[in-house]
């Protein structure tokens, strides 16, 4: 598909792509040091991201080719300009990942080429790596036990690196989000009237087990936030099957790195678990898959953490899972599949949370 036309995209995806050019790209990769002009350029979009579009980019190029890949993806905001303003901050923060804090983590992610945004974040472009021909994970079908083993231990490379990293808060460095009381605090402010929207949304396609659940979080969301913060690391903060790339040779790379932020690593742990596996899957080798995360964490050179103390923080951490779903369905534009996702996602998540009882673990 040409660029200039964006013929067959409907109006919000082809308002999207429209900023991606032949002169746009030659600029980019000449500003990177590529001596190289880009006189065609595909566009197909690819994903289902909800705040931003991606699209893979084959361009033809002119010119000292070296290195540079014969495909590309290119992330840039969603086609609706009037919500980047409530995206700007996600839109700041993945482009910092890229800019600062991919290169000193183990965790596999696409090669990042380019990574801009204007002052106020309403504006981004992400070049990246094309991962090709790893395909997206399936929210709603769930994955394989030896597809979580693989990703928990990608993750332990997120986690492991930087593990309890002082200057990981730093505004000159990685500058992560830290949740303070105050946060803390807004955010439960919000979670009960959110949590509200998504039981109506849902009625009864969400059974009423799954509901008491949900409804029990926004009471204990600030202190459950605020916990085990002797204990922290860049979490992804969204890091399910929709997030992620599984090759054919069974590597995994992780992708949308908007939510990433500073907080109890198990987060990430357990809600790939809780939302990932089925029931079933998880309540017979969830075991298994902690124990994968743990001795890659030592790996990466974690030696104060022992194994029974990462399988509390896991069950601890469970409470991510509604926290995320409910937050998530709030902002994504309802659609079919949307919704299935989200009630894949509670009923897994709720049956982990009455399994393991996180809510005995919160201080109050």
């Amino acid at each position: 598909m040409d660029a200039a036309t964006n013929e067959g995209l409907d109006v919000a995806v082809a308002a999207a792509a429209a900023g991606l050019t032949p002169e746009r790209l030659t600029d980019v990769l000449r500003s990177e040091g590529h001596d190289v002009t880009v006189t065609a350029l595909g566009v197909e979009p690819i994903g289902t991201g909800q705040m931003a579009s991606s699209f893979r980019l084959v361009p033809t190029y002119e010119g000292n080719v070296g290195d540079l890949p014969s495909t590309l993806v290119a992330k840039v905001p969603g086609g609706n300009p009037e919500a980047r303003g409530s995206a700007a901050g996600a839109y700041r923060t993945e482009v910092r990942f890229y800019q600062r804090l991919a290169t000193t983590v183990a965790v596999r992610v696409p090669r990042g080429h380019h990574a801009w945004a204007t002052d106020d974040g309403t504006d981004f472009l992400l070049l990246l790596e094309d991962l090709a021909p790893a395909v997206q994970g399936d929210q709603l079908a769930g994955c394989t036990v030896a597809e979580a083993d693989a990703a928990a231990r990608n993750l332990a490379g997120l986690h492991g690196p930087r593990w309890c990293d002082p200057t990981l808060s730093d505004p000159e460095g990685a500058g992560l989000a830290v949740v303070d009381a105050e946060q803390a605090g807004l955010l439960a402010d919000v979670l009960g009237p959110m949590t509200e929207v998504f039981v109506d949304r849902m009625g009864d396609r969400l059974a009423a087990a799954d509901r008491e659940v949900l409804e029990m979080v926004p009471a204990v969301a600030g202190p459950w936030l605020l916990g085990r913060s002797e204990r922290f690391a860049p979490v992804h903060g969204d890091y399910r099957l929709d997030n992620l790339m599984f090759g054919p040779d069974g590597t995994v790379a992780a992708v949308d790195w908007q939510t990433v932020s500073l907080g109890l690593p198990a987060r990430d742990l357990a809600f790939l678990c809780a939302t990932s596996l089925t029931v079933e899957a998880r309540r017979a080798h969830e075991g298994e898959v902690v124990s994968a995360y743990w001795d890659a964490l030592l790996a990466h050179g974690v030696a104060d953490h022992p194994l029974d103390e990462c399988l509390e923080d896991y069950r601890y951490a469970l409470l991510q899972a509604p926290l995320i779903i409910v937050l998530g369905c709030a902002v994504a534009a309802p659609t079919e599949r949307g919704d299935a996702m989200f009630l894949a996602m509670a009923a897994r998540a709720c049956a982990a949370i009455r399994d393991h009882d996180p809510f005995s673990l919160i201080d109050p």
